[in-house]
Formats: C-alpha cells, structure tokens, sequence
C-alpha cells in the first residue's frame, strides 16, 4: 500500500536528520582550491566534493588528529587539564609556528591544546605526543591506528604536528569527518576552537591570534584549523552554525592567505543561502496508520525513529513529497518497533531517499471472536471492492 503524505514543508526547527545526497550537476559552485568537501552536519548531507578523496598533504590541519588524541586521552582520564608536561630538546628545536617553548617550561594540558589550536604550535604538538605516549614516533603509529578506526581511510600521517614529510597526507572528506568527530564526541572542549587569542607566559605577542580568517566575519564560525605549507599550499578545516544548522567545509591547496579567507566565506555564505533544512516528519509524530488484520485493534501508527529533515535547494520546497509504503493489511500480532514499511522521500534534483517505517505500539492477536469479526469485516471490504470494480 503506499499512501502519500500531504504536508506543509516549513522551515521548522530540526531533530534528527535523514541522509539525503544532492548531486553535483545541482550544487552551482565552483571553487579553486585544489580540493573541497562541504558538509551539512545536521541532515548528514554532503553538499559539495571536489576531489575530495584524493590523499594531500593536509599541513597543520592534520593537527586536528592530534588533538583528538588528547581529548579522548582526557576523557578516558589518563590526564586532565592540569597536568603538566615536560619540554624535550626535540620539542623545543622546533620550527614554523611554536609556542616558543623551553626545556625549563612545565606547560599544562590545556595550555598546550590552546598551543595547538590557536597558535598552531608545532613545538606543543611533540609535547603532547611524547607525553601521551612517550615518543612522537609511537604516538603517530597511535594516531594512524585510531583513524583507520574512525573510518579515515586516505589518512597516513607520519608526525603529530603536520610538518612537512614524504607520506604524511589526508583528504579533504577525512578532514571533514574528523572535524565532524570532533565536534560530535567531545562538546565541552570543542568550544577551544572558537578562541581568537591565545598568549603563553608574554611570549611572541604578534603571534597570539588564530589564523583562522572565518572567526571575524559574523558567520556564525567556531573552528577549526588552517594549514599552510609550499607544498600543500592554503587550506582551513572550518565550521559555522546558523539557524539551527552546522555546516563543516574543507578547502586545501589555495594559492594565498587572502585567497583561503575569500573562498571561505564565499563557500559558508553558499552553503546556508543555496540551500533550506525544511521538516517533512517532524520527531515523535505518526507518518501513517496501517490496517491490522486479526488484531484487537484495527489499525496501527507507524512512526520514524527520529524526525526526518531533508536539506531543499533554493526554490524547490514546492515539489517535495513524502510516501508511506507498506504491506496492507498488517496481521496480528504486532510488537512495538517491529519494521512494517518505509518511508519514500522526493526531493526535486536530489536521489530519492527512504527510510524505515515502525510500529509506534503493541497490537495483540485478536480472541477467537475478534478473529471472526475481523474476517467478516475483510470479506466485507472484499465484496465492496469487487463492487466498484
């Protein structure tokens, strides 16, 4: 049976998200850098790839890898923010951006995360790798075993601060969903990455902004990490929010500063004007009722697990539909969650996308009686149908 879904597709506030790809020949952006991938983090929609599997040098924005080390390394409670570390020579020695670190220096966890992110400190990014694992060396043999584990499968780093090394390379998609991991698993100390300034102990003061050239433009921006080296040229792994909406995008291999700034907010400014989150399904509401056959009761809701959102490009909100298809009628017994059908989403120029429907309660297998009515009723409907045919 499938039965179509009349609804009024507004602009609601979101729950959870249905997976819905938009295909490149819709997307209308072209960008520069060598590699991009845009992501809706609220419908799980990528918007935009542009070889965005390709394996690069990531530069500094592979520190976001060694960053998320600490964190788990702190959620799992082998440190805490206030545990200090030592400064070893080789930590110390150091080039491109640093902390300016010395082997007389105990700086704390968080010291050297605010290191990491805001100043890009190379110096902070072996401090932590030795102290979380005694030697850079085993901590990037960690690191690359823990993102084979999330998944990233065009990661090979071969340090902890993304310096310049023959196979050290990450995709922009790897990015993306590391920067998605990020901001997912750890909540509380995601809010790092929104930090403008940092200063440790009154050194370097023209040194003490982020690099990131989206915290400034009033885009609803709090992360993540720039990279830049001669080899892999400008790239930023950044994310901004608005109306209820997080997007996540990578750009690597620019050709400037400037260049890295002006397709950032080009691309931000994209993503939320091209395209609106509109709630087909909103959470905890029935998508249907199907018919129950030799049950105690007639009919059954069928729910999703979660609201489902679907991202819309400009202008198409009008030919959005939503079907419920499932097998009619439903016999009796019926347990809650069980898996009747689904739920058909159509969204103008995108693929279209389904997702399972449940029964929302119990429906118990009629007595003897109930049975026989239900059988009258069927036969019934049967003769009636037989009529207008």
């Amino acid at each position: 049976m499938r039965t179509l879904l009349s609804r009024v597709l507004a602009g609601l506030s979101a729950a959870l998200a249905l997976l819905l790809a938009i295909p490149a020949a819709a997307q209308g952006f072209d960008t520069s850098a060598r590699a991009a991938w845009v992501y809706d983090m609220t419908t799980g929609t990528v918007l935009l790839e542009k070889n965005a599997h390709e394996a690069l040098p990531p530069a500094s924005m592979s520190k976001l890898m060694t960053i998320y080390m600490v964190f788990e390394a702190l959620r799992q409670g082998r440190i805490s923010l206030d545990t200090t570390m030592p400064v070893s020579t080789k930590a110390r020695q150091m080039g491109g951006s640093t902390m300016f670190l010395n082997e007389q220096d105990r700086p704390t966890v968080d010291e050297l995360i605010k290191g990491v992110i805001v100043l890009s400190g190379n110096d902070a990014c072996v401090v932590l790798a030795e102290g979380l694992a005694g030697s850079e060396e085993e901590f990037t043999r960690q690191m690359n075993a823990r993102a084979r584990e999330l998944g990233l499968n065009d990661t090979r780093l071969v340090n902890a601060s993304g310096w310049p090394a023959p196979g050290h390379v990450m995709s922009a998609a790897d990015l993306g969903l590391l920067a998605e991991r990020l901001i997912r698993d750890f909540p509380q100390l995601y809010t790092n990455f929104a930090l403008k300034t940092f200063e440790y102990d009154n050194r370097a003061p023209a040194n003490i902004h982020n690099r990131n050239p989206i915290l400034g433009m009033g885009l609803g921006a709090d992360g993540l990490k720039t990279g830049h080296t001669q080899e892999a040229g400008y790239g930023l792994v950044g994310s901004a929010v608005q109306n209820g909406r997080r997007v996540i995008f990578v750009l690597n291999g620019l050709g400037s500063e400037r260049a890295r700034a002006e397709e950032s907010e080009r691309i931000v400014n994209w993503a939320f004007g091209q395209f609106t989150m509109q709630t087909v399904i909103p959470k905890g509401e029935t998508v249907a009722w199907a018919p129950v056959w030799l049950g105690e009761s007639r009919r059954v809701a069928l729910t999703t697990d979660d609201g489902v959102n679907v991202l819309i490009p400009a202008g198409a909100a009008a030919g959005v539909t939503a079907e419920a298809v499932f097998d009619s009628p439903v016999e009796a017994p019926i347990a809650a969650g069980q898996r009747l059908g689904e739920l058909v989403i159509s969204v103008p120029g995108s693929v279209e996308s389904r997702l399972a429907l449940f029964a929302a309660t119990d429906v118990a297998r009629a007595g003897f009686m109930g049975r026989l009515q239900n059988a009258a009723l069927r036969l019934g409907q049967r003769a009636m149908a037989a009529v207008r045919g």
